[in-house]
């Protein structure tokens, strides 16, 4: 059985420091749903819903930096971490899974941001 590549991480606490010191540095990428995106969502993030791939997969090196460091946001962690290993595979060298998604943000950093 083959491994998959480890995907690095940063922690929801460590990305509330990032945003706060240096958020010009960095490139973010939410693949949550609008739907979900209109319940709860973190400023500056950049929306690439999974469901409509076919329709920014593309333009993904036109649109991003692949060298640039690249975090990755989902509800729980799950399909940020997919994403992580697409851009992985798609030629990105600085890419972070954000552990927890944004369920932890709301839990660990910021209570405003609701839970669903």
């Amino acid at each position: 059985m083959t491994q998959s590549p480890s995907i690095p991480v940063i922690s929801v606490e460590e990305l509330a420091i990032r945003l706060a010191q240096d958020p010009d540095e960095l490139q973010l990428i939410d693949v949550r749903e609008p739907e979900e995106v209109a319940i709860a969502r973190i400023g500056g993030f950049e929306i690439l819903s999974l469901s409509q791939f076919q329709q920014w997969s593309s333009e993904i090196t036109q649109r991003f930096d692949p060298h640039k460091e690249t975090l990755v946001l989902c509800h729980h962690g799950m399909r940020s971490a997919q994403m992580c290993l697409w851009l992985l595979n798609n030629g990105f060298t600085n890419v972070k899974n954000i552990t927890g998604g944004i369920a932890a943000y709301s839990a660990k950093v910021d209570e405003t941001i609701p839970q669903y």
